[in-house]
């Protein structure tokens, strides 16, 4: 039985050696491409008309939020400078009034923030749909395997970043 068994994981151990052979033979003919998706959200003419569209879209909320800070920041200030000299009855009331001015500030910067944040989200998942549709043309065309993003390193021999720049651009 031992022998069997023996005879059993060495033919297994070969033919998972051959299957191991065909397979790095098959990746080394396949034919493989790299692009940077930061790239193509940073630099692409759809990205930065989204730049530019969000930030018109937001900047009343921002300028908002920036004037909100601004009356915090002051009425710190005073508050401070004002603190040892007050009564407790004016003291505590004057800080409840700040406490409640923080509040009202952290509250809509955090809405600000997720409000932008979704709505970047957004515009990038559009661009990223076009990328996409551009990237398996590009692939089905030029013969691509598998076509890689965001890796640490990618020579620049398979990056295809500027052809899928370019085929936005001129789509947009």
């Amino acid at each position: 039985m031992k022998t069997v068994s023996a005879t059993l994981s060495k033919s297994l151990a070969v033919l998972l050696l051959g299957c191991c052979a065909l397979a790095s033979a098959q990746a080394q003919s396949s034919k493989i491409a790299w692009l940077s998706t930061e790239r193509i959200y940073n630099e692409s003419k759809l990205a930065k008309l989204a730049g530019e569209k969000l930030a018109e879209e937001f900047s009343k909320r921002e300028k908002a939020v920036q004037e909100l800070a601004s009356r915090l920041k002051s009425s710190s200030e005073k508050l401070e400078k004002e603190l040892p000299s007050l009564g407790e009855a004016e003291r505590g009331k004057r800080q409840r009034e700040y406490f409640e001015l923080d509040k009202e500030f952290q509250r809509r910067q955090r809405e600000f923030r997720e409000d932008l944040n979704q709505r970047t989200n957004e515009e990038r998942a559009a661009i990223s749909d076009k990328a996409t549709k551009i990237i398996k043309q590009l692939a089905q065309v030029e013969g691509f395997d598998i076509v890689l993003q965001d890796a640490v390193w990618a020579s620049p021999r398979i990056d295809i970043t500027d052809k899928v720049l370019a085929a936005l651009d001129k789509d947009k």
